[in-house]
């Protein structure tokens, strides 16, 4: 009887399945991941005000750069204070980010919204999701995390307000840029 109360709670305990990533592993992988989300939107917004400059659209996208660039100091505190290895794609980040930035602005006010909302719609799943994740695991990152995807959510929004939807072939550009999206945050967790 006591053998079978022990694997019983045994059973209850296991947070963790064979073959899990232990917490730190997950955690770091997240810093690393976010970290490089935060570079890459960065970079995307430097090269939308390269063409962009003066446009009418232009101070709401000072205005999200100035946040993304807040995020990216946080985050790269963090990977610094927790010795997280960054990706190993940043060269690639800064150029990628930088060309789907001016190429959207080049396109018009309205892709360059369009950019936004499909690149803050992805981080808007990526951050829930990693909220789901952390549970209580890590109180400071998951306070972080929802911190930042609010600012995410908001700048779609803002985007939306700015035309955003009207952009010729929306749902092409926005696919497109999703799919993107989602293969970086997926190299930048492992590489």
């Amino acid at each position: 009887m006591s053998r079978r109360r022990g694997k019983a709670a045994a059973r209850k305990t296991a947070a963790r399945l064979p073959g899990d990533r232990a917490t730190a592993d997950a955690i770091a992988r997240m810093i690393r991941v976010d970290q490089a989300g935060e570079y890459g939107a960065a970079r995307i917004y430097d090269g939308q005000l390269a063409v962009l400059k003066e446009s009418a659209a232009a101070s709401a996208v000072r205005h999200m750069a100035a946040q993304e660039k807040r995020h990216l100091e946080r985050f790269d505190a963090l990977v610094a204070e927790r010795r997280v290895r960054p990706t190993a794609l940043s060269p690639l980040w800064h150029v990628a980010g930088y060309a789907l930035g001016a190429a959207t602005a080049l396109l018009g006010e309205r892709a360059a919204m369009a950019c936004t909302v499909a690149v803050e719609e992805v981080i808007d799943e990526h951050y829930r999701g990693q909220l789901e994740t952390l549970g209580g695991a890590d109180a400071d990152l998951a306070a972080i995390v929802a911190d930042f995807r609010a600012d995410e959510i908001a700048h779609r929004d803002t985007a939306l307000k700015h035309g955003a939807a009207e952009a010729p072939g929306f749902p092409v550009l926005s696919a497109a840029i999703k799919a993107g999206s989602r293969l970086a945050i997926w190299l930048s967790t492992r590489i």
